[in-house]
């Protein structure tokens, strides 16, 4: 028969085990929770914007998952993606977009929305590019003029835009005018527009950066609304068959999400100052 010494050992037993199984439990559920997270690459212009901040928290609440993002240029983060650095794609470059998926790096292109690029520079306007309102003859005209021009000069999205319009503005060479009036910052978006504005210099943006950038002193949109200047954003699931380490059940679940009514209309309902910076137009 147990003495009563060896009873009070045993319970003692029982309620070790019973709180060392609860604790179990709680590490358990912690380290589910801590998987419940995706990396999404993304550009600089959908987190300067805001829009990201503003979005994401209504994605975690539905779905219970995090969305941890890294915001860099559109080269930059189809590079990190490349490498296996996150599980979605969220850029604005449609052709380096395509160029991914086709390569067998992302899973499929999706479109999520749109806005435009627009020139901004300074109220005096010194290569008189406001009456034109067309993005390839004010390229011509500021090349022509050699007024100061700030380049992103990172491989972005807005970076490549800006190229392309160079070289529809009967092929300007601005690799030969670097460091004169063409001036490279290789950086984001908005310390771009800060060294434009102090500089007095002409500067392509997309129109959410200028709308949320608040350092604008005397600088103002000269050219918008040319079809040259449309700029629409795809969401891509990096390809789990290349990097098995992707997420891509989680991946999936926020690009139909991003993709789906709830996530147009946040992006939709996403204003500043009673602007709308972002129009969706996912099919």
């Amino acid at each position: 028969m147990a003495t009563i010494g060896s009873r009070m050992m045993m319970a003692r037993g029982r309620i070790a085990f019973c709180i060392a199984m609860v604790i179990l439990a709680f590490c358990a559920a912690g380290a589910r929770a801590a998987e419940e997270f995706i990396i999404l690459q993304s550009t600089t212009s959908t987190q300067n914007s805001g829009l990201l901040d503003a979005i994401l928290p209504d994605f975690t609440k539905s779905t219970g998952i995090e969305v941890r993002v890294v915001a860099v240029g559109t080269g930059q983060a189809i590079k990190n993606a490349r490498n296996g650095d996150g599980d979605v794609l969220l850029v604005h470059s449609r052709a380096a977009e395509e160029a991914f998926v086709a390569q067998g790096w992302g899973v499929e292109r999706h479109d999520v929305m749109y806005n435009d690029f627009v020139i901004v520079g300074p109220a005096s306007d010194p290569a008189g590019i406001a009456p034109f309102n067309g993005a390839i003859a004010a390229m011509f005209w500021i090349a022509k003029a050699k007024a100061p021009f700030v380049s992103r000069g990172d491989d972005s999205g807005t970076h490549k835009a800006e190229l392309r319009l160079w070289a529809l503005a009967s092929g300007v060479d601005v690799k030969a005018a670097s460091g004169s009036w063409y001036r490279e910052t290789g950086s984001g978006m908005g310390a771009t527009l800060n060294i434009g504005v102090a500089m007095g210099a002409y500067v392509l943006t997309d129109r959410a950066t200028w709308i949320a950038f608040k350092n604008k002193s005397d600088s103002k949109i000269m050219v918008e609304g040319d079809p040259n200047l449309f700029n629409p954003y795809g969401v891509i699931l990096v390809n789990p068959a290349r990097h098995p380490r992707v997420k891509a059940e989680a991946g999936h679940t926020f690009i139909d999400w991003l993709t789906g009514p709830e996530g147009q209309a946040a992006i939709g309902a996403f204003k500043i100052d009673g602007k709308q910076l972002f129009f969706p137009n996912a099919k």
